[in-house]
Formats: C-alpha cells, structure tokens, sequence
C-alpha cells in the first residue's frame, strides 16, 4: 500500500512537471510580443537587420548582423539567434505571431557570442525535444572554450539590462558536410569551411534559388573579424563559394547579385579586403616595418567602414602572425600564392 501511494505521488509529480514544461513551450501571447521589421529577401526567406551597420553598443545592445529565419508549411529555421536571451525570444514570439510559424531548428554558423547567446531563449524546446540547436563539432567546441569569457564581455558593452536572462546553451545536434535540414519544403546543404573566419564555419546552400547562408564568411561595409581565423584558409575558402554562384547571400551582410551573370558584392568586398590586408603586411615585413606597430600599417580605402578602429590593427596582428613563417621561407612575397577572389 505505502509503494502505492508513493507511486502516485511520483506520477502527481511528473504530472505537475510536465504541465509547467508544455507551459513553457505554449504559444506566446500575441498582444504583449514585441514585432521584428521582418524583411522578405526571398519567397520564405526573411532577415531581421540591424539598424545600420556598427560596432557593438548599449544603444544596440548587440544587434550588429543579421538575424534570419526560412519559413515553409508552418516550420521555421533560426539562423544565428543573436547577442541575448532578449532578442531570441523577439524572434521566436514575432515567428510564432507575426508569420504563423513553430521553430524546428537553431543553427549556430560559428562561436561568435553576438550570434549565439541567443540560443537561451529556445533552450525549453531544446529541452523537451521539440527543438535542436544545430552545429559543427568545432563551432560547438569554440563555444564550450570561450562562452564563458564572451558573456561577461558582451555585457560590459550593452549592460546587464538588455543580457537579462542570457546563459550559455550548446548546440545539442553536431552536423557536417553534406547533412540536409528540412523546413517544410524547404531543403538547406549544409556545408562547412574549416580555419577561414573562425576555427569551423558552418553554411547553409538552397541549390534550387542559389541562395547561400554564409555566417561570418562574407561582409560588405564592416571590417572582417579574423579573431579565431585564418587570412590564408579565408582566402581559399572564398572560390569554393563562388563556384556555387549564389544569387543571394545571407552573412554578415545580406548581399544580391545584380545578374544572372554576377555575384553578390559582399564576395569582391571582402576578397579585396582580405587580399590588401594580405599584399599590405607582406609589404610591411620587406620594408623591415615591426607587426607591433599597427599604426604604420593601414588600409585607406578601407578606412570608412564598421569596426576599422576596433578590429583592423588586431586583423595586421593576426595576419602578422601567420605570415610571418611564410615569407621567411619564401624569396620574397611575389612567391606567395593568393587565390583571385575578385568578381
């Protein structure tokens, strides 16, 4: 009789639990969610920008890349979340109430924090198994290593108030080349570039549009992050992609071709960054110029984009770095191959 009655009591218990756990994952109220200017780039395809292109600020509270979902028959796909717990629950309400839609899966591009922390706010779907948080082994890796450190960073930037709530959520799906994801009708290839923008990039083809989720991998206006990269890996990852003829591209800049017969700009914008960066330190090293000395080594034409203060004097530094072996074993930079990125 008393194993009777504690039987019961545990399956009040688990009752109890799995009501508050359905509650959690139960439709948002509509009335009190906060919209997104979702914009339609193509048919199921939509971006959420930011409002224009900078560096991380309170007044932005992290929100410098863009946020995209594809959506078909009720399904969506999140790409790349966003900075906070804050903004990933923007997202999933104004899917759920603005375009009818139940997000399926998250996927993490790369293990930068602007783009992941975000996942907190799927992190009850994940747990009941109505969701998964789609990565690469490294990507996944990346973030276990270094989350810890980028949470408090972001938040020294934007405030406590807008990372309310943010905490640390793994991918709980590791995926590589080759791997489909459904959304509806939809299928995306997912494709892999290992040391370019980060340790592990992860991208996303939709062959029949030409349509490419491309991460950190291209930029248009905003400098390039090379903080966990590789300039050279970068540079030859750039004609994979072209081979592929993307008419759009979704990355950290949303980029169309202007023709049947062109690419999207952001891939001659940030070829020609990488490229000068490249050209400009080899420079550098035969003048005997020091790689400490960032000040010396600038890129003008470059001058006028997001982040060149911030980030271009630490690119000349990682560069510095890798470089460096080659030219010592080279003749001299003529002998130094650099792939043709350009259009």
């Amino acid at each position: 009789m008393a194993l009777m009655l504690k039987m019961r009591w545990l399956y009040c218990l688990l009752c109890l639990w799995g009501a508050a756990q359905v509650a959690q994952a139960a439709p948002p109220d509509c009335a009190q969610a906060r919209p997104v200017d979702w914009q339609a780039v193509a048919p199921g395809v939509w971006v959420w920008l930011p409002e224009r292109i900078d560096e991380i600020s309170p007044h932005n509270q992290g929100h410098v890349l863009p946020i995209s979902a594809v959506v078909d028959s009720g399904e969506a796909l999140v790409v790349d979340p966003g900075p906070s717990h804050q903004h990933g629950l923007r997202v999933r309400r104004s899917l759920a109430c603005q375009l009818g839609a139940r997000v399926r899966w998250v996927v993490n591009t790369h293990a930068h924090a602007e783009s992941v922390l975000g996942n907190s706010a799927f992190a009850d779907l994940q747990a009941l198994g109505l969701l998964e948080i789609v990565a690469t082994a490294g990507t996944r890796e990346a973030m276990q290593r270094r989350c810890e450190q980028c949470l408090p960073y972001l938040t020294s930037i934007v405030g406590a108030e807008a990372m309310q709530g943010t905490h640390i959520v793994l991918p709980n799906r590791i995926t590589s080349e080759g791997e489909t994801l459904a959304v509806g009708r939809i299928r995306l290839q997912v494709m892999q570039v290992r040391s370019a923008h980060t340790e592990s990039d992860l991208l996303l083809w939709e062959p029949q549009r030409r349509v490419m989720w491309a991460g950190g991998l291209l930029y248009d206006g905003r400098i390039p992050e090379l903080a966990q990269g590789s300039l050279n890996g970068w540079l030859h990852a750039l004609p994979r992609l072209k081979e592929l003829r993307p008419a759009l591209v979704v990355g950290a800049a949303v980029s169309v071709a202007p023709d049947a017969n062109s690419l999207p700009p952001a891939f001659a914008a940030t070829g020609q960054y990488l490229q000068a960066l490249r050209m400009r330190v080899l420079q550098a090293m035969d003048a005997g110029l020091d790689g400490s000395d960032t000040r010396s080594i600038q890129l003008p034409d470059f001058a006028g984009w997001a982040g060149y203060r911030q980030r271009h004097g630490f690119n000349v530094q990682r560069a510095w770095r890798e470089l460096e072996p080659e030219w010592l074993d080279a003749t001299g930079p003529a002998s130094l191959s650099v792939p043709d990125v350009g259009r």
